[in-house]
C-alpha cells in the first residue's frame, strides 16, 4: 500500500527523566533506568495530502520501564484543540506510524509502544528559541515545562553543547539544554534540571530530512 504524502517543518522539543546528554541518542540505558519524557513540535509547515497542517503543535507524552528499544512503553497524544477534525485525523495518521517507511521515528515508536491512553486536545502555547537554549510550553492542567541552558556548576554561566547525528532518525542537530517538567496527563511525572533536546526538523514518511 502506497504511504500518504506528507511533510512536517519546525521546531522540536524533547525533554525527559534522564541527565544531560540523553542516553537514547547514544545507546546507552536511560540514567536512572527507566525513562519518562516527551517530544512536541510547533509545525512552522506541513501537509498531509491535501490537508494543511500548517501553524499547528502537537505533543506526545512516554513512559519506558526500560530502555526504549525494549519496547512496553506508553504514550499519550497531546493535539492543538485549533486543529480541526481534518487535520487531527492527518496528524494521527503520522503519528501512527503506518504512513513512514521502516527505521523511521513514528515507525519505530509505534513498535515500542504497547499502550496508547487516550489523546488529549488542549490549548498549547509553545516558545522556543534555539540559539538561546530557551524554551517553554504550557498545556494547562496537562503539561507544563520551561527550558534553559545548562549551567557552569562553579560559575553559572551558561553552557553549550550541540550534539551532532549524521544518521539520526529523530533530528541531524540539536541544542542541548535543561529542563524542568511537570507532567499531569495520564502519564504523570515530575522532574528538574534534566535532559532538553531543541532542534529545527523536517520529518517525511522516509524519515528526517533536515
Amino acid at each position: 500500500m502506497a504511504m500518504a504524502d506528507w511533510r512536517l517543518e519546525g521546531e522540536w522539543m524533547k525533554n525527559c527523566t534522564c541527565a544531560f546528554g540523553c542516553p537514547c541518542d547514544f545507546n546507552a540505558k536511560p540514567t536512572n533506568g527507566d525513562c519518562q519524557g516527551f517530544v512536541a513540535m510547533r509545525i512552522t509547515k506541513g501537509h498531509y495530502n491535501d490537508v494543511s497542517l500548517d501553524g499547528l503543535s502537537f505533543c506526545v507524552t512516554v513512559s519506558f520501564p526500560g530502555a526504549l528499544h525494549e519496547g512496553n512503553g506508553q504514550a499519550q497524544p497531546i493535539i492543538d484543540e485549533r486543529a480541526s477534525a481534518a487535520q487531527r485525523e492527518a496528524l494521527f495518521n503520522i503519528l501512527s506510524g503506518q504512513n513512514a517507511a521502516e527505521g523511521t521515528l513514528f515507525q519505530i515508536v509505534s513498535l515500542i509502544v504497547s499502550k496508547f491512553h487516550d489523546p488529549i486536545f488542549a490549548p498549547i502555547t509553545f516558545d522556543f528559541d534555539k540559539e538561546a537554549r530557551t524554551a517553554r510550553i504550557s498545556i494547562p492542567g496537562v503539561l507544563e515545562t520551561d527550558v534553559e541552558p545548562i549551567k557552569n556548576p562553579v560559575t553559572g554561566a551558561p553552557h553549550r553543547i550541540r550534539v551532532v547525528m549524521p544518521e539520526g532518525f529523530e533530528h541531524i542537530e540539536g541544542e542541548v539544554a535543561s529542563a524542568n517538567i511537570r507532567s499531569m496527563g495520564a502519564i504523570k511525572f515530575e522532574t528538574r534540571g534534566t535532559h532538553s533536546t531543541l532542534a529545527n526538523v523536517v520529518q517525511t514518511p522516509q524519515g528526517v530530512a533536515a
